[in-house]
């Protein structure tokens, strides 16, 4: 209820319409999310239909095994601009630790709004025996990558890539249907590829943010990482329009069990994409309904 109303609030804003300051995206720097006000963007009819926008913001208690360990977010922080190239800045942040066994990730992508894929993907990891940052820049007019912080580059898997967080956003705009297997050759690197995703059965889920009716994903990246082949990711996204990730599963080596996000709380954001914006408007008015009775 709290997430609707808080949609419900933005929807208001952007009927109302809003200040163009407020519309600014200032290139190469994402929007301050520090403000009191959230910053309500325009539709956008270059923007690919997706289920999630700025301003949405996942919570989640991180657990080691059965021991509560920390905590999580996935958030769509606000639009950028990446040469030249409009995007969503999303990041996701796991920090926890059990004894010994510590972990403090922080993974960014920029996502291009209209093609959905990745300009942009920065790794600053903190694992048991393991730390590492990379920041990846796309190019795709050359088909390369390069990282940023170092003189490495490769020639890139896609024309069209995806990283590790791109990916799970990626994911959330394709149908999902259980007992089908979907095979990618979009993973950046091209050692990575194929990204296999099988969609495995349907459970009910009970987490903190509430009980929900999921599909049950698991993908494979042929790279070391939270969904690699030897991490037994399960991913489990609400079986509605808004795939929502409730749960996650992933086994981390060095880690005494495995690394479990479980949804916490639920800000939803505003789509760009106009059908999109309209499906969310029209959930969020069938939510008032019911709520008024």
């Amino acid at each position: 209820m709290i997430a609707a109303a808080r949609l419900r609030a933005l929807l208001r804003v952007a009927a109302l319409g809003v200040l163009p300051a407020m519309l600014h995206v200032a290139p190469g720097r994402a929007q301050d999310t520090t403000a009191t006000k959230p910053i309500v963007y325009p539709v956008n009819a270059s923007a690919a239909p997706a289920p999630f926008g700025p301003g949405e913001r996942l919570t989640y208690k991180v657990k080691i095994g059965i021991f509560n360990a920390g905590e999580g977010e996935m958030t769509v922080e606000g639009l950028d601009t990446i040469r030249g190239h409009l995007t969503y800045h999303m990041i996701m942040k796991i920090r926890g630790g059990f004894l010994a066994a510590k972990v403090n990730d922080l993974y960014q992508t920029w996502m291009d709004v209209g093609s959905l894929m990745s300009w942009r993907f920065v790794q600053d990891i903190h694992e048991v025996n393991y730390e590492s940052y990379r920041d990846y820049e796309m190019y795709p007019g050359i088909q390369m990558w390069e990282r940023a912080d170092n003189d490495e580059s490769g020639p890139l898997g896609s024309l069209l890539p995806l990283d590790d967080i791109s990916f799970l956003y990626y994911l959330r705009t394709i149908p999902l249907e259980v007992g089908k297997q979907y095979t990618f050759n979009r993973y950046f690197k091209e050692d990575g590829n194929p990204v296999v995703v099988n969609v495995v059965r349907r459970e009910r889920r009970k987490e903190d943010a509430g009980t929900f009716e999921t599909v049950v994903v698991k993908p494979t990246i042929k790279t070391k990482g939270l969904f690699s082949e030897g991490g037994k990711a399960e991913l489990y996204f609400t079986d509605d329009e808004r795939r929502i990730l409730v749960y996650m599963k992933s086994d981390i080596p060095h880690f005494p069990g495995s690394l479990t996000l479980h949804l916490k709380s639920i800000e939803e954001g505003l789509p760009l994409n106009p059908a999109s914006r309209a499906s969310a408007l029209s959930r969020t008015a069938g939510q008032d309904s019911i709520h008024s009775r």
